[in-house]
């Protein structure tokens, strides 16, 4: 082999070597990549607002609202009347438009919604490893070990669930299962983007655990849980495990999108 060749035989196993190695280090994604880079920023006219200029623009609606019951006494339509005049001359003072504020209020609930479900379209097929949580699931129809995978411990038993676009709905291709709810993991897998929409008992009760993504998981690796000793059983978590894992036992009452939409 010439000199030529070698170096050019190098040089492509360098490069293919380093290939391999971005491709391994670009598949570690964080939850903020999650969401869709378009719904992250947006106008909200609310963000900035105190909570007494909130309480004054609710003031006018919930006001104007009860202007228009029929039934409403004479002195009780004055009072509303004053209360909404008060309302609107105090935001005026403050260089706010309380018509406008109102009128946007819908727009703004759209924009929010958005930010909250709307799934990175780049991550769409892509096979990905995230740190987080694990909770245990209902089984899917096949058997198949499934588990919810959240960005902070608590969520969904101590605290509510998070927006759909910060929770995945992960298929375990393995035996692996959680010893514990929220335990510490690691999962490797293919992302795909769709929303589904399950109930299930965690802890004291239902819990709506709605999701816009899902993941074929490839690879488990998990940790001890924070702040507590290693430990190799949990006998509190896995009862209930079992529990959420048993047919007949816990309805889950969204195994199809059509269920729980």
């Amino acid at each position: 082999m010439s000199i030529v060749s070698l170096v050019g035989s190098v040089v492509t196993a360098f490069v293919f070597s380093a290939t391999l190695a971005l491709a391994a280090e670009d598949r570690s994604v964080d939850w903020g990549d999650l969401v869709d880079p378009s719904a992250k920023t947006y106008e909200d006219p609310y963000r900035d607002l105190s909570s007494q200029q909130i309480e004054a623009l609710q003031t006018i609606v919930r006001n104007r609202a009860w202007l228009n019951d029929p039934t409403l006494s004479e002195a009780r339509m004055a009072d509303s009347a004053a209360k909404i005049s008060a309302a609107i001359e105090g935001l005026a003072e403050d260089r706010i438009d309380a018509d406008w504020l109102i009128d946007q209020r819908w727009i703004v609930a759209d924009r929010r919604e958005k930010a909250a479900t709307a799934a990175n379209p780049n991550l769409d097929g892509r096979t990905v490893t995230l740190a987080g949580y694990a909770i245990p699931a209902p089984v899917d129809a096949d058997g198949a070990t499934v588990v919810y995978l959240v960005p902070e411990r608590g969520m969904c038993s101590h605290t509510p669930p998070p927006n759909a676009n910060q929770m995945i709905r992960a298929r375990v291709n393995s035996d692996w299962n959680p010893s514990t709810i929220h335990q510490p993991v690691r999962l490797t897998g293919t992302l795909s983007i769709e929303e589904t929409n399950y109930s299930f008992r965690i802890v004291d009760g239902i819990v709506p655990m709605r999701a816009s993504f899902i993941m074929d998981t490839t690879e488990v690796e998990t940790a001890p849980v924070f702040g507590s000793p290693p430990q190799t059983t949990n006998e509190w978590a896995t009862s209930i495990a079992e529990r959420l894992r048993a047919s007949g036992q816990l309805q889950d009452h969204g195994t199809s999108n059509a269920e729980s939409p």
